[in-house]
């Protein structure tokens, strides 16, 4: 079995704190997928630096293969005691999720992962070991489709203490009910990082005791979207760029007039505009059959990647969901990128485009070539396998 991991990750800084104490990893092997989540103690500058060290110590050791003795050793060597708590600065989860479907969690001092199979939560036994002083609970699991994992730092279990809800705060057990509840909902980590985030910050009256983060990893089949934009520079190739394209396993998405009409005159289908969209500013969507998404070019792929930049900059919260659910191509596009694609393949022409050519500003290729080169940035930044074909 080879199985594919959703991840997202959501933070919440302490009330008038500018840096966050928390720090989520994330790191991708040749043979697995690996989420650090790290918490320095106190909160504010201090507490960021510690986190990101124990991170980063913790990433760099593991992406080299190195054993969980080695990398807490090296924390235990760099980080002291705080004199006055007597506990290490920095916690730290660690999920290790390998492409054969085993996997591998080690916990210092964070609140329990909560594991979701089946509609169920489940708590598989761990291996309690003293390492340099520290107790490490480490467990050793085979994963299953659809499974999720939300690792956590201790703001989200004391969200609301002495405000909302009594001095416990939110609990674990609640929080991982909460959670149940959710998955049952969505299947996309980063929906159920959003969701818990927001439900923290309101236990908390959108003033954080604490900084409060979720780290989610789902296991998912592998998802696979194609998108085509631009014409060929030579029109002896259409066909066999609409060849490979169809020849494609995954999702089909055209980006652009002139690409819409290759695809139709190829592929001896009509194109049939769709009036109906939420979004003037967002130039209509239209349909070709057997494609999934066929949107104009430009203007289109612009908005999709201010939506995908607002993404990778952690600025995603419940509302942003909705936009993404938003019927324009922009959001269409935007959505599948972000919670429906683990593979995307670009099928790039380099032709100046027809449309433009008449036009004072002949700029259309160099547009696009751009947009593309963002896209591929974007798309990889957000851990998706990208590969690029020019014609």
């Amino acid at each position: 079995m080879s199985v594919s991991i959703d991840v997202a990750w959501k933070s919440l800084n302490k009330h008038h704190e500018e840096l966050c104490g928390d720090k989520v990893e994330i790191l991708k092997t040749e043979d697995s997928d690996i989420v650090i989540l790290a918490d320095g103690m106190g909160s504010g500058v201090k507490a960021n630096i510690l986190a990101t060290l124990t991170s980063k110590i913790l990433g760099t050791m593991l992406f080299e293969g190195a054993g969980i003795e080695s990398c807490v050793e090296t924390i235990a060597k760099t980080l002291p005691i705080c004199r006055v708590r007597k506990v290490a600065y920095a916690t730290f989860s660690i999920l290790q999720i390998f492409h054969n479907g085993e996997a591998y969690l080690v916990e210092f001092d964070n609140p329990d992962c909560v594991f979701v199979r089946d509609q169920k939560i489940v708590k598989y036994p761990y291996e309690e070991r003293v390492i340099e002083g520290k107790k490490i609970h480490e467990y050793r699991f085979q994963v299953r489709q659809n499974d999720c994992f939300v690792l956590m730092s201790d703001g989200v279990i004391y969200a609301g203490a002495g405000e909302i809800l009594n001095l416990q705060g939110w609990t674990w057990e609640s929080m991982a009910e909460y959670t149940l509840q959710c998955t049952k909902k969505t299947l996309s980590a980063s929906r159920l990082a959003a969701l818990l985030s927001q439900a923290c910050d309101d236990l908390y009256v959108q003033k954080p005791g604490d900084d409060t983060t979720v780290a989610v990893a789902r296991v998912i089949e592998r998802r696979v979207v194609n998108i085509f934009t631009g014409p060929p520079k030579s029109k002896d190739e259409d066909e066999k760029l609409m060849h490979e394209f169809m020849h494609m396993e995954g999702k089909k998405v055209v980006s652009g007039g002139t690409s819409a009409n290759i695809a139709a005159r190829v592929l001896h289908k009509e194109i049939v505009t769709k009036i109906d969209r939420s979004d003037p500013s967002v130039p209509p969507m239209a349909s070709i059959a057997g494609l999934d998404l066929v949107t104009e070019g430009v203007l289109t792929l612009g908005k999709t990647l201010k939506l995908l930049k607002r993404y990778i900059n952690d600025e995603f919260d419940v509302e942003f969901f909705d936009e993404l659910d938003a019927n324009n191509g922009a959001s269409k596009l935007a959505k599948l990128i972000i919670e429906e694609c683990t593979e995307l393949n670009l099928f790039v022409g380099t032709a100046v485009n027809e449309a433009h050519q008449d036009q004072e500003l002949g700029f259309d290729l160099s547009v696009r070539m751009n947009l593309v080169e963002q896209l591929i940035h974007a798309a990889e930044k957000m851990g998706k396998r990208v590969t690029v074909k020019y014609y």
